[in-house]
């Protein structure tokens, strides 16, 4: 019977290992996890937002398939779900769409939208927002998720190997095989969930992506905001919502979260760029500018920030779509890169896999 190998503990990592062992019936899933627990990086520095579609008003493939999968997500992993309410609002200038076309957009996907009532709508400067709404998304505490993962991972029988760093990788006809501290493992498959570090183990022209070694702001909102989530669109504005597993807001500005980007060519390892750069916040011009739109954002209190690289498709940085990767290489293509857009794509990354032949 086949035997696979997963590179990276993140959540995409745990939930194709759980999955090629409980639904494929693979006879043996082994994990490797360089770091000393599972969704340790890029699965835990995010917004924790569990996308409903409002986030992608000019990706109408992406906005609908995250209505489709936002229920399913908060059923399969309702356990590290937190509620909010979350409220979209629209720049009055340089937002790429306006309340008619939000409005529509969402009545095509499903998405619940309705005017904010008074007490919301006032938080905001009526000068700079022409509208806000409120709107169905939800948080993911992403402790509780790696440890619902891991019980996962566990009861489907995987073999888990934390602090255990892949630095290799191979296909031929006869299987794969990887290094780990020198020492190799050989399989029939090899999923590779690396996120950032992707090409390091996808041989071959590059995959077209795009890294962004991001910010993560972490602070303590004002009392107006307590509960609430708010993201200003469609242009270079601001998010704020609750971050669970630190009992905080996250805050994201799309001009000032990226510090800096490159496309990848298989040069540069994305891990050692972030070790190496000098992590300087710009909490403070995040949270200037977001004042100009949600005056009381004056008042918020900077705890922290959190730096990672974020990674996405080249080809997707006009529309903001989120689609899949999922690339066979090597020999008999046993071995599979992946890359999801956000975390409810992954019920589209198990849908594919489940139409995909196994040696």
């Amino acid at each position: 019977m086949t035997r696979a190998i997963v590179v990276g503990g993140g959540f995409y990592g745990a939930a194709i290992a759980t999955y090629l062992k409980t639904v494929r019936g693979l006879a043996e899933v082994r994990l490797f996890e360089s770091g000393p627990r599972l969704l340790g990086g890029a699965s835990f520095i995010n917004q924790a937002r569990v996308h409903a579609g409002y986030h992608y008003l000019r990706s109408f493939t992406t906005a609908y398939r995250s209505r489709v999968n936002y229920p399913r997500f908060l059923t399969a992993y309702r356990e590290a779900i937190v509620g909010f309410q979350a409220i979209y609002a629209l720049a009055a200038r340089n937002s790429k769409v306006t309340p008619r076309q939000t409005e529509r957009f969402c009545a095509d996907i499903g998405a619940g939208l309705t005017p904010a009532p008074p007490e919301i709508a006032r938080l905001f400067d009526p000068r700079t927002v022409a509208r806000a709404y409120l709107a169905e998304e939800a948080a993911f505490d992403a402790e509780r998720l790696a440890a619902l993962c891991e019980r996962q991972l566990v009861g489907a029988g995987v073999d888990l190997r934390l602090n255990a760093e892949v630095t290799a990788a191979t296909a031929d006809e006869a299987g794969v095989a990887v290094t780990v501290r020198g020492e190799a493992h050989r399989s029939d498959l090899l999923f590779n969930c690396a996120y950032s570090r992707l090409q390091a183990f996808a041989p071959g022209p590059p995959l077209a992506l795009k890294h962004e070694l991001t910010e993560l702001a972490l602070i303590r909102p004002p009392a107006a905001l307590a509960g609430l989530g708010v993201t200003v669109m469609d242009g270079a504005f601001f998010s704020c919502m609750p971050f669970p597993p630190r009992g905080l807001h996250s805050l994201s500005h799309v001009r000032y979260t990226p510090h800096m980007s490159w496309t990848e060519s298989g040069q540069r390892d994305p891990r050692a760029v972030l070790d190496a750069y000098e992590k300087q916040t710009r909490v403070d011009r995040m949270l200037r500018d977001a004042a100009r739109y949600v005056p009381v954002m004056a008042e918020a209190e900077p705890e922290d920030s959190l730096f990672t690289v974020k990674t996405v498709l080249a080809r997707n940085e006009g529309d903001d779509g989120r689609p899949i990767l999922l690339e066979r290489r090597g020999a008999g293509g046993r071995l599979v890169s992946v890359l999801g857009g956000k975390i409810d794509n992954v019920f589209d990354v198990l849908e594919r896999l489940d139409r995909e032949a196994l040696p």
